[in-house]
């Protein structure tokens, strides 16, 4: 079993430690025999737990339920990088968003090939720096794109990303990116082709956190009709991107093996044919099972009940309210970005009486408030 400990100290400086044991470890009790070690020297500060073989199991069950797809990890999602090192070592490919997503995972051994530049929107220089590695593969969704793309780049294998809803997603991607797949996309086949550019498929994302694992079917469906209208134009058309919106935990959706199987019911229906390469982007799907977060209590202290639960009757009651060493502006961002609701737990066991308790972050905004 590999695990590996990240550790913030200070303000910037970060420590990581990677073991290899000869015996399954349990992260609870691993994490709480750190934090006596530490706490015996006096040590506050806040760590995290990566169980590394978890990744090697994420991509197991991955290969087991959706065999014909091939991963490309969210960099977005989780940029530690020896979390993205091990991914590559596994073979995975990387979704990149960034000119320094794209540099994390070629450090990591990942080769160009296996990278695809996923933003829609590029700065210019990206897309040169992009060329200059050997990234080709890329996405975009409007025509101001697909000229700057032809502008700074030689030979692009541009992917048709188009919009599909799904209101469920705690975030709904298509607000902020995608071509209408009935009035939009076609059109930009069309000047792709003008402009003597190739486009080789058609992507989408779901969302991030989707709980409708429908949602595929009807993305994939419409993937379909776009394919048809790209080949009957003339366009290479040999790779679908089926984006992200695999779940990491299945306590907030519905089991990965349920958005499995809609996705493989509707691959095999609109797109049968071998020769296409299926790719997608999940981000969560690993990172979610690999970290535990431990905080620390740095203060706290008792005030009215009624102040945390707004209800006068408590006034008479005890409240506490408790402040750790990590909060919105660091681990827990995605409770305002991502509509997380992260549940914490004593590290030990304790017995007591519970009561209306706060959660706050260590700094001093007031909005900084985790549970």
């Amino acid at each position: 079993v590999m695990f590996m400990r990240r550790e913030i100290i200070g303000d910037t400086k970060v420590s990581l430690q990677v073991h290899v044991t000869e015996h399954e470890v349990d992260a609870l009790q691993c994490a709480r025999a750190i934090a006596d070690a530490k706490d015996l020297k006096n040590n506050d500060e806040s760590f995290m737990i990566y169980n590394l073989d978890a990744l090697v199991e994420r991509l197991a069950l991955w290969k087991r339920e959706l065999p014909q797809i091939e991963p490309f990890y969210a960099v977005k999602c989780n940029n530690d990088e020896t979390m993205v090192r091990t991914l590559a070592a596994l073979g995975i490919g990387f979704d990149c968003a960034s000119r320094r997503e794209i540099d994390l995972a070629l450090r990591s051994g990942a080769t160009a090939n296996r990278i695809i530049y996923a933003n829609p929107h590029k700065t210019r220089s990206f897309i040169e720096h992009a060329e200059e590695n050997g990234v080709n593969l890329m996405t975009f969704d409007n025509a101001e794109e697909l000229q700057k793309i032809a502008e700074h780049h030689a030979c692009p294998e541009l992917i048709l990303r188009f919009a599909c809803t799904d209101h469920t997603a705690a975030v709904p991607l298509n607000i902020k990116f995608g071509a209408d797949p009935v009035q939009v996309a076609p059109e930009l086949f069309k000047l792709a082709s003008k402009m003597g550019l190739c486009i080789r498929g058609v992507s989408f994302h779901v969302g991030s956190g989707s709980k409708d694992p429908s949602i595929f079917r009807v993305a994939i469906q419409y993937a379909r009709t776009l394919f048809d209208i790209g080949l009957a134009l003339g366009h290479k058309m040999d790779i679908l991107d089926i984006g992200g919106g695999f779940p990491g935990v299945d306590y907030l959706t519905a089991p990965f093996e349920t958005f499995a199987a809609h996705v493989r019911s509707a691959v095999a229906e609109f797109f049968p044919e071998p020769e296409v390469r299926i790719i997608a982007e999940p981000g969560r799907f690993f990172a979610a099972r690999a970290c535990t977060l431990v905080v620390n209590v740095i203060a706290r202290h008792a005030v009215p009940a009624d102040k945390i639960t707004k209800n006068a009757h408590d006034e008479i009651s005890t409240g506490h309210m408790y402040y750790v060493n990590d909060g919105l502006f660091g681990s827990f961002h995605g409770i305002v970005f991502d509509q997380a609701r992260p549940t914490g737990a004593p590290l030990h066991d304790e017995d007591g009486m519970l009561c209306p308790s706060t959660i706050w972050g260590p700094s001093c905004n007031s909005s900084d408030k985790i549970e």
